[in-house]
């Protein structure tokens, strides 16, 4: 489906953000007389030209000085000319325009605008730890210049001073992952974006837009800030984590319930649309048609009818699979910090890879998780319910780099054919409650209208992505609709931002019948990724949690795709204890027995007082 993701946070998602801008701030006062930005998709739009090849461009500090003047003229006209409540937008755009002055050599504007951030970040992790990296580089360059050993071990001594400083249980999530991100860095993948995404982009179009402008800077700050002091961030953050083997309390045992079985509780019928589910995992979970086979629906990547129940894997790649599993054990162990055979192995392909290994090894990776995302998800939404029965709604996920199929206004009436095909067939299967752990927006499909050459400005590009994206949009609310009974359960996103500002679908869609999931981890605290906004009512554990992989292993996974499931389990087994609950109803004792948080980000739902709920009602 066009610009359409799953909603996770392993292999190609660490990859591709191993590296993501250093978040910053701005100041909050703005004029009164400015265009005000209400949706991401409504900011202003640049293009750049480009001549030669990228790569040329980020090594070359002249050819790249010039091309950082045009950047940081339209970031400044952005920020100055427009009034943008969203935080995080503004944050990365400040956080732009920190980054080329650290390449610039203004080291105490770079200071500056790094400290600017504290004011805007809400999370508590955020709070403490954005921005931290380039205070040390900016501190220790303004003293001993932005190389050698000497600016190093300051960059050693200010970032381990600043580190000791702070609450180990609100960053140690956090901290594990941007070692893992510093683990894994390496030139390959560090230019890979670059080499086989933008610079085919610019063979077409001769130029780049402003969507792919800042990740270009990002790339040069990798490239020659950050790279070469990789052994320092590795052996800084492995210190600290050393100095700390501290787990977190685990708030969701005490909360979990598990309906045993034999009580002659309704069988509740649940949907998993996702990229397709291993059924001999959980074969007496299945809902079963007429001739006893599973009761599935499935579209290929065009959108047309597909006999496949789970994602297809070409016969070439299919003796791969269990090296896949394995790299995808890899990251979980260390995004958790775990010294494993596995993450060893992770850390030293990743880093070590060459120019032209890239491609390949990057939409293998995306291929394994798509091929893995349903199964999982299946094993956390079955869990402890032996009544609920499992419907399969196959969703086909793009791997490639390049967007295959591209967007079209045939291929978005094909999506939104589809989607009502799908919630038919969970009405006509009697389906109680869907999970949906994807999504996308209106940006994603700008984005991949570029990259398929298609639109001669950036303006034609907004006005295509907005007429594909409002077909898509309108589809889905329709059917979510049509099927007042159902309820349909979304993850937020992992993406840190607002998904109603940002559009994300389904995650911003208002409906009765469609309940959106922040995550958390085990302790409750906000997962760095999530994203959050006015639609996001509940939160679950989403970080680091363990379930199925085709085949039978068991891996921790983390995202907003890993929580989501948890709330659709919940409700299952508040239907099987009490069928007659409509969804509005399953959403408000849901809502009413989680368990708001001091600082009023988020409701950490409370399985056991639920189902407790649900059994009263009953009577």
């Amino acid at each position: 489906m066009t610009a359409i993701t799953v909603w996770r946070r392993h292999a190609n998602a660490w990859i591709l953000g191993l590296a993501a801008m250093v978040g910053l701030g701005l100041p909050t006062a703005w004029a009164a007389d400015k265009p005000r930005i209400e949706r991401a998709a409504d900011l202003p739009r640049f293009g750049y030209r480009i001549d030669g090849k990228l790569e040329d461009l980020v090594r070359s500090p002249d050819r790249f000085a010039a091309f950082a003047a045009q950047v940081r003229r339209d970031t400044l006209s952005v920020l100055e000319g427009y009034d943008i409540p969203d935080k995080a937008t503004r944050k990365d755009l400040v956080g732009l325009l920190a980054m080329l002055d650290y390449l610039g050599g203004d080291y105490a504007k770079a200071l500056a605008r790094s400290e600017e951030v504290r004011a805007l970040e809400d999370k508590p992790a955020d709070k403490l730890l954005s921005g931290m990296r380039l205070r040390a580089m900016s501190q220790a360059a303004s003293r001993h210049g932005p190389q050698g050993d000497a600016f190093a071990q300051a960059v050693a001594q200010i970032l381990a001073a600043q580190l000791a400083a702070l609450p180990y249980d609100v960053v140690q999530n956090d901290v594990k992952e941007i070692k893992m991100g510093a683990e894994l860095m390496g030139e390959a993948l560090i230019l890979g974006q670059l080499r086989e995404v933008w610079q085919p982009m610019v063979d077409a179009n001769g130029s780049l837009s402003s969507e792919f402008a800042p990740g270009v800077v990002g790339t040069r700050f990798r490239l020659v800030a950050t790279l070469p002091l990789k052994p320092t961030l590795v052996d800084v953050y492995s210190s600290y984590l050393a100095a700390h083997k501290v787990e977190k309390p685990d708030i969701w045992a005490a909360r979990d319930v598990a309906l045993p079985p034999g009580k002659g509780y309704a069988p509740v019928p649940v949907a998993v649309w996702d990229s397709g589910v291993d059924t001999s995992l959980f074969q007496t979970q299945l809902l079963r048609d007429a001739n006893g086979e599973p009761a599935f629906i499935a579209f290929d990547n065009t959108s047309r009818p597909s006999n496949a129940m789970m994602q297809p894997i070409a016969p070439e790649l299919r003796g791969k699979l269990p090296q896949m599993a394995a790299q995808t054990k890899g990251f979980s162990d260390l995004q958790s910090d775990i010294d494993s055979p596995e993450a060893t192995e992770v850390k030293r392909f990743l880093s070590t890879l060459g120019p032209d290994q890239y491609k390949p090894a990057i939409e293998e990776l995306n291929l394994a998780g798509n091929y893995e995302h349903g199964t999982h998800v299946a094993g956390i939404t079955l869990a402890g319910n032996p009544y609920a029965r499992l419907v399969i709604g196959r969703i086909e996920f793009g791997y490639t780099l390049k967007p295959d199929p591209c967007p079209s206004r045939e291929l978005a009436e094909r999506d939104a054919r589809a989607s009502q095909a799908t919630v038919d067939y969970f009405k006509a299967q009697g389906v109680r409650v869907v999970n949906m752990s994807w999504g996308g927006n209106v940006t994603g499909i700008e984005g991949d209208l570029e990259q398929c050459g298609i639109g001669k400005t950036p303006e034609d590009r907004k006005a295509l992505a907005r007429e594909y994206f409002d077909i898509g949009k309108q589809a889905l609310t329709k059917a979510f609709a049509s099927a007042p009974q159902i309820l349909f359960v979304t993850a937020a996103g992992n993406d840190n931002n607002d998904a109603s500002f940002t559009e994300d679908i389904p995650a911003g869609i208002v409906l009765p019948n469609l309940l959106t999931v922040g995550a958390v981890d085990r302790a409750g605290d906000e997962a760095s990724f999530t994203s959050y906004g006015p639609t996001v009512k509940v939160h679950a554990n989403g970080y680091q949690v363990e379930s199925y992989l085709p085949g039978g292993l068991r891996v921790a996974l983390s995202g907003t795709s890993m929580a989501s499931p948890q709330v659709a389990n919940l409700a299952a087994k508040m239907l099987a204890v009490n069928p007659r609950l409509t969804p509005g109803q399953l959403i408000e004792r849901i809502v009413d027995t989680a368990e708001p948080t001091s600082d009023g980000r988020r409701r950490l739902i409370d399985p056991k007082r639920a189902v407790a709920a649900a059994a009263a009602d009953a009577g």
